[in-house]
């Protein structure tokens, strides 16, 4: 019986340090992930020949504000940035690279479409 209620009793222990090891982790890939905000375009879409000189001028406004976005998250003073320097330094680091990488696939993309813009005659 005394075996038993031992038994029980490690079992129970072990199966709380796995949830907490597991919780820890997607706590961490949480963390690490949302460090990195800009949205980092394509630079050439599979339909972009087909896109008449409308769609191409959207999508170069897109392009555009998807810069900008990158541009307003790489601002020291943006909340989101304070935050990794103060608890994740690390975080900050991955924020600027992506925000680095994000800025140049939409500056490529622009000039992608505004290719394809002057070789449609737009």
């Amino acid at each position: 019986m005394v075996e038993r209620t031992i038994l029980d009793n490690c079992k129970k222990k072990d199966k709380h340090n796995i949830m907490k090891k597991i919780a820890t982790i997607l706590s961490l890939i949480l963390f690490c992930t949302s460090c990195a905000t800009p949205t980092v375009v394509n630079v050439i879409g599979p339909n972009d020949n087909k896109l008449n000189c409308k769609e191409l001028s959207a999508e170069i406004s897109r392009a555009n504000q998807y810069a900008d976005e990158a541009q307003k998250a790489k601002k020291m003073s943006n909340p989101h940035n304070i935050g990794a320097l103060l608890f994740f330094l690390p975080g900050a680091g991955i924020t600027m690279k992506n925000v680095e990488e994000a800025a140049k696939a939409a500056k490529e993309r622009t000039l992608h479409l505004n290719n394809l813009k002057e070789k449609k005659n737009c």
